[in-house]
């Protein structure tokens, strides 16, 4: 790793982003390039053009994207394709324009088939049809990584792609209605510990499992592999399928992560799981056994990174709204 690479890092202030801007700091980057919305519109091809000729760039981590939850994809679903589409378009062929040779591409792991065999292994990308509740989202991600993997095979650039599972941590959308499972349950255990609340009703029977990911292993995972040698990378990847899975490769019910959080945050109530409402997908896992022969396991645990995102959830947005 060259420490004295100029390093842009898009989407720095998101919760992946701002992860990533975190750990090439720890590291010792000194040249870590950073444009704020009100700086630089991604979406506008013209001035993400001039921004890279104005900088000389040597890396690019490409962590900004439209997310949201369930409700917020299926409101706004051309939002939700048309924007992820532009920026990682934008981006990626201005990094090649400029001379950028390495890249870093996040995704997500909606880009699976919504009956994908678990868990989900690399090559199960485009083998059946997607969740139709994200399907716009999930079609701008597989568009990057394809993006990535014909720079790539066209001009020899060194661009590849992560997918994370489901993250969560510091700085996160706890936003009540378009925010993600972790974040809405720690806010409404939360509200409900303030309020004394008897109980917590929370949809569907508990039984379905999911994947967590603490966002500083995320960013301790992409770093790992943007500086993994091109020969080593090549090894255990296809040209046409070349994206990484990053996870922990276990999981845990809905149950489970739900009691986890009332002993976090130490709510005395209890949880109530309403069967009339739908529990999803029974199972969402992520293969990382690619991830893990290049080098790489997750080492924050589900309990820990809990504790840590609730304390930022505490000094950040319970803080704010009582401020």
């Amino acid at each position: 790793m060259n420490h004295t690479d100029t390093i842009f890092v898009a989407g720095h202030r998101g919760m992946v982003g701002s992860a990533i801007v975190r750990r090439l700091q720890a590291l010792g980057c000194a040249n870590i390039l950073t444009a704020g919305r009100d700086e630089l519109d991604l979406i506008d091809q013209h001035a993400v053009n001039a921004f890279f000729t104005a900088h000389r760039v040597d890396q690019v981590y490409l962590a900004a994207a439209k997310v949201g939850g369930i409700h917020a994809n299926n409101t706004y679903p051309a939002e939700f394709i048309h924007q992820n589409l532009m920026i990682e378009a934008n981006i990626i062929h201005a990094a090649h324009t400029n001379g950028v040779h390495k890249l870093m591409f996040l995704g997500s792991s909606c880009i699976y088939p919504k009956f994908a065999e678990q868990p989900m292994k690399e090559e199960a990308l485009l083998t059946g049809l997607l969740e139709p509740t994200n399907e716009p989202y999930a079609i701008a991600k597989i568009a990057g990584i394809k993006l990535c993997e014909s720079y790539n095979r066209q001009y020899g650039c060194d661009y590849r792609s992560a997918m994370p599972t489901n993250l969560y941590g510091p700085g996160d959308n706890f936003h009540p209605e378009n925010s993600h499972v972790i974040p809405a349950l720690m806010r409404r255990i939360h509200e409900a510990k303030q309020a004394k609340a008897p109980e917590v009703v929370i949809w569907g029977s508990g039984t379905p499992m999911r994947e967590f990911l603490h966002v500083d292993d995320l960013a301790e995972a992409v770093v790992h592999l943007q500086n993994i040698p091109q020969e080593r990378y090549a090894g255990e990847t296809e040209p046409m399928r070349s994206h990484i899975n990053v996870g922990t490769g276990t999981d845990v019910t809905i149950r489970e992560l739900a009691e986890t959080l009332v002993k976090v945050i130490g709510y005395e109530g209890k949880l109530v799981f309403d069967t009339t409402k739908p529990d999803g997908a029974p199972r969402k896992l992520m293969d990382v056994s690619r991830l893990a022969r290049l080098g790489w396991r997750a080492q924050i645990s589900l309990e820990s990174g809990l504790h840590n995102a609730y304390g930022w959830y505490v000094d950040n947005i319970e803080h704010t709204r009582k401020a």
